[in-house]
């Protein structure tokens, strides 16, 4: 705001002297005059009463085009969403919410009176969005930001005094369903609580008093200088972001600098880890490791490990991520093909007091044989023979669009790859086919298609509805089957979108049995729009993702949300209520359509002996050490994971671990000691616990499979599984039987 010079007046020449109550009276209003001034100067400086500690810090503003965007926004949303929402009161209280979660997601900062001065946003922000109105929005981010200034300035005070890890207190770290705090002094307390919990989980992890409180400090600091080195642009995409979110979870704005990083990630010459990271309170949690990445070759990352340090090179000091920005900490892990990146993470299923371990990872580009479908044969013993069961994996549905383009020949996709893999396995005399699909996220639509009818002669496999309400079926292209034996599909949480389809279409033609756990759930469809085209000024202004159609399979049921239910549902690590599509907020809602027009498969043999394979497996459930030891594992997982809140008593969280770590122990023991084919050492790191948990699911399904197959009786239900060894099939390999 600028400030006019004061005009000089010459004073009257019969002013009398003032009081010394006058003159004090005098100083006073002077002071409140500049106070007023400073606090109206909002688009230079934020005023905050001196009172709450907080200090002045350059406030943000909208910028001159920013209106512009968000009236493009309003535009597409209205125009060409999926979802026909209305710009009202209700959804304007939900972008409220979400963007009061996007700026203090843990409740940590902002205080209930802050929350209040601004509650009339709650039924207007509809309005301020029509009239492309932005100051409000800002405001609340400044008095965030100044928040945050505060706490870390007091959290960087606490780090001076000692704790007593004596005192019976609990601290709730997960305040997303908090109140939020209305008085400096339960503020205080909380960041109190935080601060000690962060020191008490250092030192149980074996740090020294310094490290902890270098690391801790550096910690804060980074959160301080992560909020100064915000932008007005930042701020509008996290608005923007909040506003798409309450219409459906998958519509986003991208700015420009967003926009760079989608389209590395969309590409497979992203040269970095090859991982899809969330944030989780503060937290960076690993949500899946990409099929021929570098992370995914290494072996080393699993989905749902949360990664708490990054380090250059093999001499480069780890650095602390915990509380850091998604963006800050993606910038940080990517780097040129060929360098190494050390991570320092605690690993999935261990509790808040684990001990972190460090990974290295060499980076490259992701490559497309890494992520082509690969064979391997389960033998299972019965009394009659042995019961040959092959498995083709496929990480993802790929194709390579440049060379189809270019006519060449031998291009590669998923659809090629695995009809070569079924001939191999055809000519190995395999009893029957399980195709995996575990952490497979989707990919091409086209190749979801085409490998669906390599399994049925011909008809439709999905059903598109667009934005009008236009129903359009994508039918097999081909009328040839490929195989036509016993078929099952295995699936899991992050099987997703072309998973989806392909698992849907088997389902609903009775093609085989669909085992495993409810997938995601993502039936949508995103298309892009380059608002660059509509910038007033040639300056870039972002892209748009918004969701324009939905998915139904042809018996007319969405994959939206409720994701493809197994005919055979395995036990699982989380509750399928809160996983995938079905866990995210705003999600579009399950829906139905008209069924298309098809016919079953005319050999259903495998599916009508499900129930008979359901009872074999359920009776293995109890006995099996293995399918036990997957069913403790994922209660004590589970636990884990609902866990809100720690003790402040050192003496206990260090019994808390203690009890976890011999749990998961015993588990592991019991598992070994009852089965000699899983004989080695009991002290078992995370990553060769989830790769026997990946072995027992592909076993079982092996088994159910095995179940499956009319007059086939088991020997063993105990002992049944003997491969072991490998042998190389050209580009494949085969577990065999030695």
């Amino acid at each position: 705001m600028h400030i006019a010079p004061a005009r000089h007046h010459r004073p009257p020449q019969d002013t009398k002297p003032f009081t010394v109550r006058q003159a004090k009276l005098l100083k006073i209003l002077t002071k409140s005059f500049w106070l007023i001034i400073l606090c109206v100067s909002a688009s230079t400086l934020l005023c905050i009463n001196p009172a709450s500690g907080d200090t002045h810090i350059t406030a943000l503003s909208p910028s001159k085009g920013q209106p512009r965007i968000v009236k493009l926004l309003n535009y597409f949303v209205q125009r060409h969403h999926y979802r026909k929402v209305k710009l009202n009161d209700d959804l304007s209280a939900h972008i409220f919410e979400r963007y009061l979660e996007s700026l203090d997601p843990n409740r940590s900062f902002l205080y209930a009176t802050d929350v209040q001065k601004f509650s009339h946003l709650r039924s207007r922000l509809d309005d301020e969005l029509r009239r492309a109105r932005l100051t409000a929005i800002f405001s609340l981010f400044n008095v965030y930001r100044s928040r945050v200034e505060n706490r870390v300035e007091h959290a960087l005070r606490l780090l001076d005094s000692p704790f007593n890890f004596d005192i019976d207190e609990r601290y709730q770290f997960d305040r997303r369903d908090a109140p939020w705090t209305t008085s400096m002094t339960a503020m205080n307390d909380l960041w109190r609580q935080r601060v000690k919990n962060d020191y008490l989980s250092l030192k149980i992890s074996g740090k020294t008093p310094d490290e902890i409180t270098k690391t801790l400090g550096d910690r804060y600091r980074q959160i301080q200088r992560r909020v100064h080195q915000l932008t007005n642009q930042d701020v509008l995409t996290i608005f923007a972001n909040a506003y798409l979110s309450s219409v459906d979870p998958h519509s986003r704005y991208l700015s420009p600098r967003a926009r760079e990083n989608f389209q590395i990630r969309m590409s497979l010459s992203l040269e970095g880890i090859g991982a899809v990271l969330r944030s989780d309170n503060d937290y960076t949690r690993v949500l899946r490791v990409v099929p021929g990445g570098a992370a995914d070759i290494a072996g080393a990352l699993k989905a749902g490990d949360r990664i708490i340090g990054v380090g250059q090179a093999e001499d480069e000091p780890i650095v602390d991520i915990i509380g850091w920005r998604l963006d800050d900490v993606v910038a940080l892990i990517r780097g040129p093909k060929d360098t190494l990146v050390r991570l320092e993470l605690i690993p999935t299923g261990k509790g808040p007091d684990a001990n972190s371990k460090i990974i290295r990872i060499t980076r490259d580009k992701i490559k497309l044989e890494e992520q082509a479908a690969k064979t391997s044969i389960i033998d299972i013993k019965r009394l009659e023979r042995s019961v040959r069961i092959g498995v083709i994996q496929i990480p993802t549905f790929y194709i390579d669009f440049e060379g189809r383009s270019r006519g060449d020949n031998d291009y590669r996709s998923t659809t090629r790859d695995t009809l070569k893999l079924i001939d191999e396995l055809k000519s190995s005399n395999v009893d029957g086919l399980v195709i995996d699909l575990r952490g497979n996220g989707g990919g091409a639509l086209t190749e979801a298609i085409s490998l669906s009818g390599l399994f049925i002669s011909s008809g439709p496999i999905i059903q598109i509805r667009d934005d009008r309400g236009r129903i359009r079926p994508r039918n097999d292209p081909d009328k040839s089957i490929a195989y036509n034996g016993p078929l099952a599909v295995l699936v899991d949480r992050a099987s997703a979108s072309a998973s989806e389809i392909f698992a849907g279409a088997i389902q609903d033609y009775r093609r085989g049995l669909i085992i495993g756990e409810p997938t995601f759930g993502k039936g949508t469809v995103q298309n892009l729009i380059d608002l660059d085209r509509y910038s007033e000024d040639d300056s870039p202004v972002g892209q748009l993702k918004i969701t324009t159609a939905q998915f139904f399979r042809i018996d007319g049921n969405s994959t939206q949300h409720r994701g493809i239910v197994p005919d055979i549902v395995l036990p699982t690590t989380v509750d399928s209520e809160t996983q995938g599509e079905r866990g995210l907020d705003h999600a579009l809602p399950w829906a139905k359509i008209a069924a298309a027009q098809f016919q079953h498969f005319p050999d259903a043999s495998v599916v009508n002996e499900l129930l008979p394979a359901q009872t074999e497996h359920e009776a293995r459930l109890a006995i099996h050490p293995s399918l036990l030891f997957l069913r403790r594992n994922a209660a004590l997982d589970r636990r884990i994971g609902q866990q809100k809140s720690v003790s402040l008593l050192e003496l206990t969280r260090r019994n808390e671990k203690q009890r976890r770590d011999a749990e998961r122990q015993s588990l592991l023991s019991d598992l070994y000691k009852t089965d000699p084919a899983n004989e080695q050492d009991t002290d078992a790191s995370s990553l060769e616990i989830s790769n026997r948990i990946h072995t027992i699911i592909l076993n079982e399904t092996a088994r159910i499979l095995a179940d499956a197959l009319s007059g086939i009786k088991t020997a063993n239900p105990m002992t049944d599984i003997v491969s072991d060894g490998t042998r190389s099939t050209g580009n494949t390999q085969i577990p065999v039987t030695q």
